[in-house]
């Protein structure tokens, strides 16, 4: 077999992808953790102080739909159905916007990492 058929072999192992993107988060569990415990507190506050307001029924939202209305936000999707209503709940929800955004970082390097190590490991990259 010649060299080109020995490269179009070589193919990534996702099972090994997979454990080197949880290998990493398991080193990064302390920023991943710190991230979660910031939306709880962040959700909180918003349930309680940041005036949520569900636009269907026009009143104040559930603690559940508080949390929907944190979770959109801090994915950046922001559906636009629940809405703050004071200074302080927008200031929460750029604050969960930027959780978010540093939790999408953490994830994406670690996923990238953990293909990048399966590469290696595979003989696809050279170290």
């Amino acid at each position: 077999m010649n060299n080109g058929d020995q490269d179009a072999q070589l193919r990534i192992s996702p099972r090994i992808a997979v454990a080197e993107t949880a290998k990493v988060l398991w080193h990064l569990r302390g920023i991943v953790v710190i991230l979660l415990l910031l939306f709880l507190i962040l959700a909180t506050v918003m349930y309680y102080w940041g005036g949520t307001v569900n636009l269907v029924t026009r009143g104040p939202s559930t603690m559940g739909d508080t949390l929907y209305f944190c979770a959109i936000t801090a994915l950046t999707i922001g559906y636009g159905d629940m809405v703050a209503t004071t200074t302080l709940g927008h200031l929460v929800a750029v604050f969960l916007g930027l959780i978010g955004l540093l939790g999408t970082g953490v994830m994406t390097a670690s996923a990238v990492y953990g293909i990048q190590a399966a590469a290696r490991r595979s003989g696809l990259v050279s170290r």
